[in-house]
């Protein structure tokens, strides 16, 4: 069987999109996946996604990390896959709705960048010296100081894999906040590594930066990722946030073939 692929990268988050309204490639075989990411054995990605039809949406969104397993809402991914549906013909509009692991979504697709609209937060859990939120996908936020030159890999895992979260897993934010926004890094669960950007992580982060008074955080908050900027509208709503907006670049890198 000959797989056509595309290559697609929000700020540095690559994926794998793989045109599946037919529902032909094999979503149960996590090994094939996750060979299909390996960076040195396969095409290479920090995540999979597949497009397929909804008669109640414009289209699905399937998603895995590059472990080869389903994976929870991932906002890089999912303004890629709508650059994506819109390249390929699947969808001819600008304003766009999908359903995705955590429920309904919309998007608005320019010609620079995507506007992918976010679960609501209804609470935000502040522990000792941290929070933790749920933006689509769990995650655990850190204010630190010189997050550039922080172990995010090594400290990152050791949170990950601590009592608490070892079993469901969690994502692990370090914040740096600046006079023009917060710069951010996460180690994501299903990656277990560092990647260049993750867009519920600086959901996240930005949720929190507005919660604990960061300059130029009320409405909106600029974000800076290793893999380059983002940005997040939102409106506060009691302890949560409602009407949570991520903005930024959804870029087509490239397409190809690989036999399975």
């Amino acid at each position: 069987m000959t797989l056509a692929f595309y290559k697609y990268h929000g700020t540095g988050n690559d994926f794998i999109l793989i045109d599946d309204r037919s529902k032909t490639f094999p979503a149960d075989n996590a090994e094939l996946i996750a060979h299909l990411c390996d960076r040195r054995f396969g095409i290479g990605a920090d995540g999979l996604m597949l497009l397929r039809n909804n008669p109640s949406y414009d289209f699905e969104m399937v998603y895995f990390n590059s472990d080869g397993k389903y994976g929870s809402m991932c906002g890089n991914g999912g303004r890629c896959i709508s650059r994506f549906a819109s390249d390929i013909g699947a969808i001819t509009k600008q304003h766009v709705r999908f359903i995705a692991s955590d429920g309904e979504h919309e998007a608005i697709i320019g010609p620079a960048t995507i506007k992918l609209k976010m679960t609501d937060v209804e609470e935000i859990e502040a522990g000792e010296g941290f929070f933790w939120l749920d933006t689509g996908s769990p995650h655990y936020v850190k204010l630190e100081m010189n997050v550039a030159e922080l172990d995010v890999y090594s400290k990152g895992r050791k949170i990950r894999y601590n009592d608490r979260f070892a079993a469901e897993g969690t994502n692990v934010n370090f914040v740096e906040a600046g006079p023009e926004g917060i710069f951010v890094r996460t180690y994501e669960r299903g990656v277990e590594d560092e990647t260049f950007s993750c867009g519920t992580g600086v959901t996240a982060c930005a949720l929190v930066a507005s919660l604990v008074g960061v300059a130029g955080a009320d409405k909106s908050c600029k974000v800076k990722t290793r893999g380059g900027n983002l940005l997040v509208h939102f409106e506060k709503a009691g302890q949560g946030f409602k009407n949570i907006w991520l903005e930024g670049p959804a870029a087509y890198v490239f397409k190809g073939e690989t036999s399975l």
